[in-house]
């Protein structure tokens, strides 16, 4: 008899479940839990809020605390990462794999506390990720570029995959022929899926958006031709070279859109303009019946943080 699921638990097959966090809004934003032969493994975790869910979605699965083996963060922006550490105390038996550059903040988040802080302020800070919680550093291990992880049997593969976060790594699940990719293939809102299939864009989230890097890491994704993506904003896609060519196409139109930008105060406003009208329209083609004014409520978080995003890298190029 199947496990009775909670409406946030979404199960996609190969022993893998998207848990809406419930950040933000429902939909949004994902952790995934990954179950092999009475192990479970977390990739990415929500915020602190999201821990009761995440507990939830083991106990409906009849999997105790102590199954799971792993917690994965594909890198330590909050929205991905900022529960972990308070996960972390509830799972006596697990460890945490992350990328090199984010283990330090993962054992003392201050300096990611006050990097989010300056950037959200203070009443948002507690509204959506309350007090981060710092994870017992004998329990951290980092990833490599190319290492293997052997879960209960099933081997995870791990590559550095900058552009988006300089400490992000994408997981490859052979077993699924599926990468989980955190923010580097992009963010795919259901709402604006169709007979056409997924929609999706590039996220340039302050402060480490590197174009470069970013194309790099793409390709590095879609050259094992895989058959789906679980993405963190939201959940699985499949079409995956169209998306993935949608990815380039968008992410140049954002860099002639930097590009064009004089570096004054007018800048941000001009680009979360720009970039309105690049997505409605890429929209549009799409077949999405949407309004501009809903899409714009739809992106409305991301479109603001993919401007802030460009104007850090913006001001990186003019101090070289």
């Amino acid at each position: 008899m199947s496990p009775v699921l909670p409406d946030f638990v979404l199960e996609l097959g190969h022993g893998i479940y998207a848990v809406d966090t419930g950040f933000h809004r429902e939909r949004f934003d994902a952790a995934y839990l990954l179950v092999q032969d009475g192990r479970a493994a977390f990739i990415d975790t929500g915020t602190n809020f999201a821990v009761p869910r995440l507990l939830a979605a083991l106990q409906s699965l009849g999997l105790a605390h102590d199954a799971v083996d792993w917690v994965i963060p594909t890198h330590v922006h909050l929205d991905h990462a900022g529960g972990a550490g308070a996960l972390m105390r509830q799972l006596p038996a697990a460890r945490m794999l992350v990328h090199p550059r984010g283990a330090r903040h993962m054992i003392d988040p201050s300096a990611l506390y006050e990097g989010a802080l300056a950037v959200y302020g203070a009443d948002a800070m507690a509204r959506s990720y309350g007090t981060l919680v710092a994870v017992d550093a004998a329990r951290v291990q980092v990833s490599s570029d190319g290492m293997t992880l052997d879960f209960a049997g099933r081997p995870l593969h791990f590559i550095d995959t900058p552009g988006h976060a300089r400490h992000h790594h994408c997981v490859w699940d052979a077993a699924s022929r599926g990468w989980f990719t955190g923010d580097t293939f992009g963010l795919s809102y259901r709402e604006f899926d169709n007979e056409r299939g997924a929609w999706i864009l590039p996220t340039s989230t302050p402060v480490q958006f590197e174009p470069e890097a970013l194309r790099h890491s793409l390709q590095r994704l879609l050259d094992l031709e895989p058959q789906r993506m679980y993405v963190t904003h939201f959940g699985v896609v499949h079409d995956v070279p169209r998306l993935g060519a949608l990815l380039f196409e968008l992410l140049d139109a954002m860099v002639a859109i930097g590009r064009a930008q004089a570096a004054d105060t007018g800048r941000h406003q001009r680009m979360k303009a720009a970039l309105t009208d690049l997505y409605a329209g890429s929209l549009k083609s799409h077949g999405c019946p949407m309004t501009p004014t809903r899409i714009a409520e739809l992106l409305a978080v991301d479109i603001e943080l993919n401007a802030q995003g460009m104007a850090a890298w913006l001001d990186r190029d003019l101090r070289r």
